[in-house]
């Protein structure tokens, strides 16, 4: 088996400004600032002329794997600092009508199946959450705390011990990141 070197680009959009501290990349765009640790040792980055380079010497099928995770991450930061990430989620609620309100860090489902204690779901840090009538808006420009943060308030009114073709109530994710699922 002959181990090559593997040479990746990531392009640099235009109003993005990249900086390379060790392992952690700093990214500033026009909806903020965005920094992520990529502790690899086998990965090297660098910052040149309108392009990240990542490379991998001696390449296995573990250091593939680890060169295209931090290209997607790369990615997924570039992305974040141009356009905010959105998820919409829908309040669904056939039995009892429930009440969702937004208290501090905290997403607070009151009445879900005719419970009397409140389910509460947590807001990551960093990302917005908005209630539209029967819709749950989550923005943010780091996908994966705006991801945490719809996976949290789906997560939180999850149904345990009933029949979940009869009982349908919850809050579900209906998109994620501009795709429809």
């Amino acid at each position: 088996m002959v181990k090559l070197d593997i040479l990746d680009f990531v392009k640099i959009p235009e109003g993005v400004e990249v900086t390379l501290d060790g392992a952690v990349i700093s990214v500033k765009g026009k909806t903020g600032e965005l920094s992520k640790d990529l502790l690899s040792p086998i990965v090297e980055m660098k910052v040149e002329e309108g392009k990240i380079t990542l490379k991998v010497t001696k390449a296995t099928k573990r250091e593939k794997r680890l060169l295209n995770t931090a290209k997607a991450h790369i990615s997924n930061l570039l992305n974040g600092a141009l356009e905010e990430y959105t998820y919409k989620l829908k309040i669904c609620s056939g039995h009892f009508p429930m009440s969702v309100n937004l208290e501090g860090n905290k997403l607070v489902i009151k009445n879900f199946l005719g419970e009397r204690v409140p389910r509460k779901a947590r807001i990551m840090e960093g990302s917005k959450v908005e209630i539209n009538g029967e819709e749950v808006i989550v923005t943010s420009s780091d996908k994966e705390k705006a991801g945490q943060t719809a996976a949290n308030i789906e997560s939180s009114t999850r149904i345990k011990n009933r029949d979940r073709r009869r009982f349908q109530d919850g809050i579900y994710i209906t998109e994620k990141a501009g795709v429809k699922v």
